[in-house]
């Protein structure tokens, strides 16, 4: 069954590049399908067009559509992780070869989609019933760029 929703994403020409590094990403990641450019276009014929792809089961469409439109932080992909090491790898490589890190848990990769990788911890220590905890937590997210969970954890603590 084809997923009611899916996220569409343009690129200029960079749209298979990407499906293949994302998929490496996460597990349960895959292509599904390649659609190529004829000789009638509106690419060069044998390129992509469009890119269907899984990411941990959730399904995405890439488009290299050309320069008309680019990424911004208005939206991001939001990856909850369950461990400090998850999100260091993460982080490692969605900045590499030209991504750049943000604030607070996001960055951007090297096509500049904004990311948010964020562990499953920071929601619990921001929401803490103690108003305490969860203030000191938040200060030490806000200034952090990868979220260090010791560190926020410290911080609830006091």
């Amino acid at each position: 069954m084809t997923q009611k929703i899916r996220t569409y994403l343009w690129f200029d020409n960079q749209a298979e590049e990407a499906a293949v590094f994302y998929t490496s990403l996460f597990a349960g990641s895959r292509i599904v399908h390649v659609q190529r450019n004829g000789e009638a276009g509106p690419g060069p014929a044998g390129t992509a067009m469009l890119v269907e792809f899984e990411l941990a089961g959730q399904s995405f469409l890439a488009l290299n559509g050309g320069p008309h439109f680019t990424f911004n932080e208005a939206v991001s992909l939001y990856v909850t992780c369950e461990t400090q090491e998850e999100v260091d790898e993460l982080w490692a490589k969605l900045t590499a070869d030209g991504g750049e890190e943000s604030q607070c848990g996001w960055l951007k990769d090297r096509w500049g989609l904004s990311w948010q990788i964020v562990p499953s911890r920071l929601p619990e220590l921001i929401t803490d019933p103690d108003p305490d905890r969860a203030g000191r937590a938040m200060k030490a997210m806000l200034g952090m760029r990868k979220i260090d969970i010791r560190a926020l954890e410290a911080a609830a603590a006091g």
